[in-house]
């Protein structure tokens, strides 16, 4: 049988626990098919260890929905063996040795691990192009971005390569690919899921979180990864989240920021988007406008917070432990300045120095401290809407894909993130999912959510992607 990944989970589960396919089945049919695929998605493969690990759940119970299901995880997770290269030169020959704990959770559910996604360098960079390793191409135009920083993650499951895969997000990281691809995408409740083996970007933002074709698998995914880890002191006690957990309302109330149709956002973004309120409406919830004042400093607010604290953590990348070394050096400073300059890339070293500009001690209380006091305002905004709203709408992105290899000023890469910066910076969950298509590129909405209500998030998702779908049964 032929293309089995392209089935739903539920009708892979079911033949696998018939006996019809085995897990190996899907693990050869994806080798095939990232072997023919000219896309850019993985910059390291693990078939392998994926065939071994087939081979031994032939011997197990059939036990969960993901069971046996190749996944494929963004290369700044770390996979024990297996190279973790941040779509970096400078850690291009680094081998991982642990697992992180998302990792060790999707282990335990015997998902099976088929490669290490391509990326943004360090996960900076908004299409993709910003990585060592190559751009990742959009499977539904390949002229076109996936969206980044999880490119390779987006394109890999848009592609068809993988039912399922692990994204990371500090600013839309994971929401822009997957409105750029047509896919669901959740960013969840800050500490919802351990980053024990992510690779630090901004530690106050990054986020691990599922990727998926539609609304209830990455709800299954999610339930897999999520809950508090010994290794993590910043994951949440809170009950974990479980797909039992989703239980539909009668009423939804909804808040749109009217910030949502201010001219920044493409006008056929904003009637896709109205269109699906019409849709809303008219399926009986509550939809009303309103103010959220601090959500038009987004972009300022991350490119201080987030690249100040990406200065810092990026400090550890000298040569000296691990990674690239450069060969040719006079003394120590020398030997850090050749190697950081020949192992990072463009984007990397641009926002480098303007987090070390913001952290210098004439500029951090001008710049930093003050964005910590407009984040908290934002944050605050943000809290008030949810004590009279179930739920806040607004489009995914700015705009449709971008086109590859097509010259941008530097802040068009934070321009797409505008609308999900501000739920990064308050901690709230959101959730991406495809609404329509402009011109067969697809048109994301994004739906946000109280702190740890994933479920209320899902359970309205699930709806509107039947309104979208036509299904009149809703």
């Amino acid at each position: 049988m032929k293309n089995l990944l392209d089935l739903e989970l539920k009708k892979i589960n079911q033949m696998l626990k018939e006996g019809v396919i085995m897990p190996i089945d899907l693990v050869e049919e994806f080798a095939k098919k990232v072997v023919a695929s000219d896309l850019n998605a993985f910059i390291t493969l693990n078939l392998d260890e994926a065939r071994k690990q087939a081979r031994l759940l032939e011997k197990k119970e059939v036990d969960n929905i993901l069971f046996g299901i190749p996944i494929a995880v963004k290369d700044n997770i770390v996979l024990q063996g297996v190279p973790t290269t941040c779509g970096s030169k400078i850690l291009e020959n680094y081998i991982s040795v642990f697992d992180a704990t998302v990792v060790k959770k999707l282990k335990e559910k015997n998902m099976i691990i088929v490669g290490k996604t391509n990326m943004d360098e360090f996960a900076m960079g908004g299409t993709g192009e910003t990585s060592y390793f190559g751009p990742t191409k959009n499977p539904l135009n390949k002229n076109f971005s996936p969206g980044g920083s999880s490119s390779g993650s987006a394109a890999a499951v848009a592609g068809g390569l993988t039912p399922l895969a692990l994204g990371s997000d500090t600013g839309g990281s994971i929401r822009e690919p997957a409105a750029f691809c047509g896919l669901v995408g959740l960013n969840p409740t800050y500490g919802r899921i351990s980053r024990y083996g992510l690779v630090a970007f901004a530690s106050s933002l990054d986020q691990i979180g599922p990727m998926s074709r539609n609304v209830i698998e990455n709800a299954h995914l999610f339930a897999a990864i999520n809950g508090p880890s010994d290794d993590d002191l910043n994951t949440s006690s809170e009950k974990p989240f479980s797909v039992d957990d989703i239980t539909k309302k009668e009423k939804y109330r909804i808040a749109i920021p009217r910030f949502c149709l201010t001219k920044i956002i493409n006008a056929d973004v904003v009637s896709v988007f109205l269109n699906c309120l019409d849709k809303i409406k008219a399926a009986g919830h509550q939809v009303d406008f309103v103010e959220v004042p601090f959500m038009k400093y987004a972009i300022p607010l991350y490119q201080v917070i987030a690249l100040a604290e990406a200065s810092s953590n990026l400090l550890r990348f000298d040569g000296i432990k691990y990674g690239y070394q450069t060969e040719n050096y006079q003394d120590y400073d020398d030997f850090v300045t050749k190697t950081r300059t020949a192992g990072f890339g463009t984007e990397v070293k641009r926002r480098i120095m303007v987090g070390t500009y913001v952290l210098s001690s004439e500029n951090v209380d001008v710049y930093y401290k003050k964005a910590l006091q407009v984040r908290r305002e934002l944050t605050d905004e943000i809290k008030a809407v949810f004590q009279q709203y179930d739920l806040i709408m607004t489009p995914a992105t700015v705009s449709t894909s971008l086109i590859l290899g097509k010259k941008r000023e530097p802040n068009e890469s934070f321009l797409q993130d505008l609308l999900a910066i501000p739920f990064s910076m308050s901690g709230h969950p959101s959730l991406v999912m495809p609404a329509d298509k402009i011109d067969n590129m697809p048109i994301g909405v994004q739906i946000a959510g109280r702190y740890y209500d994933e479920k209320t998030i899902y359970a309205f998702a699930l709806e509107l992607e039947a309104l979208v779908r036509g299904d009149e049964s809703v």
